[in-house]
């Protein structure tokens, strides 16, 4: 820089680094002490350092480790109860203990966000449509043996509660989400479990309330047959026919879970 010059408001170092004089004049947040220590405790938990159901160190052991006041110590267990990631009991034998992360929990944030928008219960049930068949047709390409044994196991345990409608509801929700479980990609496990739990909180309960419909026990009967031979089609590896069988089966579902509510919006709140 030649004599008498000076350096600009935003002005770079030789390094490309924005110099001090660039940021004069921002408001740089810093955290509250309750947010760092929720935040560290919010990472032992989702890495595991914390066994679900445990029990975290004593008030006076963790305000000893953070060196922070009890106040500032429970509003942090206030966030991480509002995550759902700690639950605290009060009294001599209370305390917080921990809670692993859930779709549930995502769920119901995402059925507030879709609600709020607006969104009908087809709108989600076509998301389902658009997600799960690709998934059943991974599953046939990387099945292997031992997932072919789960399946056929989790169809058996269908077929001896086929004639118990609510059991068999059950059953029948239980193996969807299988089905993308044994793909083992997490992200689409988590999207399903969103999904289906959205669904089971808004179309579940009026099915249910007519367990013994003559169309209700055609249904259940149906789908059976149709999981029975998407499971030979993954067997066989050909994913292409699960893909269009299992789209095919969701698309004439849709119709009876579906009945005189596909544009009612979502109701989470009840």
């Amino acid at each position: 820089m030649a004599a008498g010059s000076s350096p600009s408001s935003g002005s770079t170092e030789g390094n490309g680094s924005v110099t001090a004089s660039a940021i004069v004049g921002r408001q740089v947040r810093v955290p509250k002490m309750a947010e760092l220590v929720a935040g560290h405790l919010r990472r032992q938990i989702v890495r595991g350092e914390l066994a679900e159901g445990g029990a975290l160190p004593s008030e006076a052991a963790l305000m000893k480790q953070f060196q922070v006041s009890r106040p500032t110590l429970r509003e942090a267990f206030r966030v991480l109860e509002s995550e759902s990631l700690i639950v605290v009991r009060r009294g001599a034998h209370g305390g917080a203990r921990v809670q692993l992360p859930r779709a549930e929990v995502a769920a119901r944030y995402a059925g507030l966000i879709l609600e709020h928008r607006g969104t009908t219960v087809e709108d989600v049930y076509e998301a389902r449509i658009v997600i799960e068949p690709p998934a059943v047709g991974l599953l046939a390409r990387r099945r292997t043996d031992a997932d072919v044994r789960t399946l056929r196991a989790a169809l058996a345990e269908h077929d001896a509660v086929a004639d118990d409608p609510h059991q068999s509801m059950v059953a029948h929700t239980a193996f969807h989400i299988l089905l993308v479980e044994l793909t083992r990609n997490q992200t689409l496990c988590v999207l399903m479990s969103i999904i289906e739990e959205i669904l089971r909180s808004t179309v579940w309960p009026r099915v249910e309330a007519d367990p013994q419909s003559t169309t209700r026990i055609r249904a259940s009967r149906t789908g059976l047959r149709t999981h029975h031979r998407v499971v030979d089609l993954i067997e066989a590896k050909d994913d292409a026919a699960a893909e269009k069988l299992w789209r095919r089966h969701l698309t004439e579902a849709k119709n009876y879970l579906l009945q005189g509510e596909a544009r009612v919006v979502l109701d989470m709140l009840g």
